[in-house]
């Protein structure tokens, strides 16, 4: 598994996953309080700098319990966090993970949430010896739709009705990748 006090730095051609650290919050409030991209995700988008603060925090409790694993997702021209990338729910015994990532509307459709799933699966796959990952999306996010069947995720499955986000209801579709099924 993993030592040591933070995630490794991954890289990727244009960008870096690396820790995160409060210098990041101003960041991370950019992209998380954007309502399209917290209309993909089952919180509202934030309002201040408080969520922002409190998730750091708990990034770095859950990586000390190495049940989630989060990357800052980071261009490589000035290092600046432009989204993130996730595994959650970490499960050992049955070497299985949910994959997960937002990026900053001002960085969608440029590929680079395809970068950063691509190096994480990689490092799940490799690093981790993970047999299997998952990863639940709105079903009116296309990009991201086209991001997983790319890397190779197979949907699954169709959750009716899953999210109850600022008064909206939204399914989720559930996709999986198995090891032997990732294309390096």
């Amino acid at each position: 598994m993993i030592h040591g006090d933070t995630l490794p730095t991954l890289d990727a051609p244009r960008v870096r996953l690396r820790w995160i650290t409060q210098a990041d919050a101003s960041a991370l409030f950019d992209v998380f309080s954007h309502p399209e991209v917290a209309r993909y995700l089952s919180r509202p988008a934030w309002t201040d700098m408080g969520p922002a603060v409190r998730l750091i925090d708990e990034i770095h409790a859950s990586f000390a319990r190495r049940d989630l694993f989060q990357w800052g997702i980071a261009r490589r021209e000035d290092d600046r966090v432009i989204g993130t990338c996730t595994l959650k729910d970490l499960d050992a015994t049955h070497r299985r993970a949910e994959l997960g990532y937002a990026l900053g509307r001002d960085s969608w459709g440029t590929g680079i949430a395809r970068e950063a799933i691509h190096r994480v699966v990689g490092f799940a796959f490799d690093e981790l010896e993970l047999h299997r990952l998952e990863a639940d999306v709105d079903p009116r996010n296309r990009r991201s739709i086209r991001s997983l069947e790319q890397e190779g995720f197979t949907r699954e499955g169709h959750l009716r009705e899953r999210w109850h986000v600022n008064g909206e209801i939204c399914d989720g579709l559930f996709y999986g990748l198995l090891r032997r099924e990732w294309q390096r």
